[in-house]
């Protein structure tokens, strides 16, 4: 499938020792904002961003793409088999800017919606890679370091309940695509950096690298 989002619908904060990370309180229900189609970015392009916006964090997440239109739908098993692939992605966020906007009361769009804040891996299907979405695992290395290890096991709200959250407020499109937040260790991306994303799956890892211009 090659159609384009009409919306990247991402979730904050959705484990707990990342929102502790960064001072937040853990949520009670799911933080969502949404990245415009214009965010994405090809993984083989590179990471970049205007170094006069601050600092560029990392934060390594499992992406979906939804296949089948959701609207005010609860039933967990037809929000999950709306789900047509998954892969991971990079959710940049200026902090320095976020923060900012925060003390001031303001929208994040301008620190995390900009043009190339959505870096996107090969979609691979469902089933090539789940079986379990409550036993889901990935890691983000820099520079041959580990930085974030995923287990959809800790997420505060399921794959399911994110889902159907979702779409009460927004109805998701074919195409549409969800970040469902990141795991502790986010840190500023350096130029240079060198980056592997590895999504585990059934029979083989997926893996995928990218680098800071």
């Amino acid at each position: 499938m090659s159609t384009r989002p009409s919306k990247i619908v991402c979730v904050g904060r959705s484990y707990a020792d990342h929102a502790k990370e960064l001072g937040n309180a853990v949520p009670d229900r799911p933080v969502l904002f949404i990245k415009p189609p214009s965010a994405l970015t090809a993984l083989d392009a590179g990471i970049e961003w205007n170094p006069d916006w601050g600092n560029c964090h990392y934060e390594c997440e499992l992406s979906l793409r939804i296949d089948r239109t959701l609207s005010k739908e609860n039933d967990p098993a037809k929000v999950l088999q709306a789900i047509g692939a998954v892969t991971l992605g990079l959710d940049l966020t200026l902090r320095d800017l976020q923060d900012d906007l925060k003390k001031k009361g303001q929208p994040w769009e301008r620190a995390k919606a900009f043009d190339g804040s959505c870096v996107l891996a090969d979609w691979v299907p469902v089933g090539d890679v789940i079986t379990d979405w409550k036993a889901v695992h990935y890691t983000l290395e820099i520079n041959d370091e580990l930085r974030q290890k995923g287990d959809t096991a800790l997420l505060i709200f399921d794959i399911a309940t994110l889902l159907a959250d979702i779409s009460q407020v927004f109805t998701l499109e074919e195409g549409d695509v969800i970040m469902t937040g990141t795991p502790a260790g986010v840190a500023a991306l350096q130029s240079g950096d060198q980056l592997k994303m590895t999504l585990k799956g059934q029979n083989q890892d997926y893996i995928w690298t990218t680098f800071v211009k």
